[in-house]
């Protein structure tokens, strides 16, 4: 590969703060206003020009996993105050707004005193020995420093966490291979009289033409295939979790290109299907498209301790527990194809109960001053697949952010902490076993 060597330089420093958040997903919306209300004076910092991460600009349909946590509690009751209390609960399940949660999150972000940083990239950690001390990150307004006491990688990917040289294994452990990605679409003209609302990839709805699933895998274009469709709360509008891309790594942006150019394509397919054999969608047609496609996993950050599958069927409650009540499947979206993995289970799942996220498994292993929080901490492909859906991120994020506040305030760094001294904190937002 050519190279080219950047001459060094001079850059302005943008901010000082206790603590910096990379990520505006719920991950790091939970950590930034944990963080803050904790009294750390907070950054948020957002390549995007929203927050929210999938939950908006991701366009996802709704809060899937345990909807048990406080910080949930609070974003939805902020909703709820902005458009006089309309909001829908499906199935135990919180259906989305994605406008109406950009707007309560900027809200709320305004109220905790976060400082809220957008269309910035982190770029760089800034590092003395082995103890991060800042990023350098690039904008409009150019390239910039930022110096913090305390930084939380809530990129998803892990990205300040892998530059700053920590291990990380991508994908499953035996071959790398990581779950497809998704560009989530609503679509509008539905008639929800005769509609039909398939949420799980072993949903199998008997139509006119064969099973729905069947239909699908028949007449998409693969790897598409799958029927995936969640009521909104628009009249009519339908969102759609029906694209597909396999063998494609997140943490690659000619990947990430090949595979919008792929999603956007595969939609021109799904419509004319979902008029032709899906009753209720013959006069569908699409509303809007989510800004980016849906990454579902890249890279595992290697911690102090690496969750397993069997410590969310198990219902283990760890010490260090920073987030609880976790619940969710063995969501394993198919590395092959449509549908799901061989190794996942939806409806046949089984768990002994709820479960909780340790603080060592945010806590990367030989860095100092740096934790993360969203699907990219510590655990194995499997564990990986429960844990990486949003309102479990947001919980994660929220005792992140709550440990990385009053590691700040004591002076010692996150790992030296005991567990009471953040835990008594979280039981006081709310936090329960």
């Amino acid at each position: 590969m050519q190279t080219f060597r950047e001459e060094a330089r001079e850059i302005p420093v943008l901010a000082s703060v206790d603590v910096l958040v990379i990520g505006a997903g719920p991950a790091g919306v939970g950590a930034a206003l944990a963080a803050a209300e904790n009294g750390a004076e907070t950054m948020l910092v957002e390549q995007s020009g929203k927050i929210g991460g999938m939950a908006t600009s991701g366009m996802m349909s709704h809060w899937s996993g345990s909807s048990e946590s406080p910080m949930l509690r609070r974003i939805v009751d902020k909703m709820r105050s902005l458009r006089g209390g309309h909001f829908l609960l499906q199935d135990g399940r919180h259906t989305i707004c994605h406008d109406m949660l950009k707007e309560a999150l900027f809200e709320m972000m305004e109220e905790a005193g976060v400082k809220v940083r957008l269309h910035t990239m982190f770029s760089l950690p800034i590092m003395e020995g082995k103890e991060i001390k800042g990023v350098i990150v690039e904008s409009k307004s150019g390239r910039e420093a930022i110096f913090a006491k305390r930084i939380i990688d809530c990129s998803g990917d892990g990205d300040v966490a892998a530059r700053a040289g920590a291990e990380f294994q991508k994908g499953r452990e035996e071959d790398g291979k990581m779950q497809p990605v998704t560009l989530m679409f609503r679509i509008g003209g539905v008639d929800y009289t005769r509609a039909v609302f398939p949420p799980s990839f072993e949903t199998h709805i008997p139509l006119p033409d064969g099973d729905i699933q069947e239909l699908g895998r028949k007449h998409l274009p693969f790897p598409a295939g799958h029927v995936l469709l969640y009521r909104t709360l628009l009249p009519n509008e339908v969102c759609v979790n029906m694209t597909n891309v396999i063998d494609i790594d997140g943490t690659n942006a000619d990947d990430l290109s090949k595979a919008e150019i792929i999603c956007h394509r595969q939609i021109d397919s799904i419509v004319p299907f979902l008029r032709k054999y899906v009753p209720g969608y013959e006069n569908c047609y699409v509303v809007a498209t989510a800004e980016n496609v849906g990454v579902r996993e890249t890279r595992h950050i290697k911690g102090l301790y690496t969750m397993t599958g069997e410590d969310t069927t198990e219902g283990r409650i760890f010490d260090d527990w920073i987030a609880t009540r976790n619940q969710f499947n063995f969501d394993i979206h198919n590395i092959k194809g449509p549908g799901l993995d061989e190794n996942g289970a939806q409806v046949h799942f089984r768990s002994k109960g709820k479960y909780t996220v340790p603080l060592r498994s945010c806590i990367p292993a030989g860095i100092d001053s740096l934790l993360v929080a969203g699907r990219c901490i510590s655990g194995t492909h499997l564990a990986h697949s429960n844990y990486r859906v949003m309102a479990i991120c947001l919980n994660i994020g929220h005792g992140v952010g709550t440990a990385a506040a009053i590691s700040v305030r004591k002076g010692v760094q996150p790992a030296d902490l005991q567990p009471a001294d953040y835990q008594e904190r979280l039981k006081q937002d709310g936090v329960e076993l």
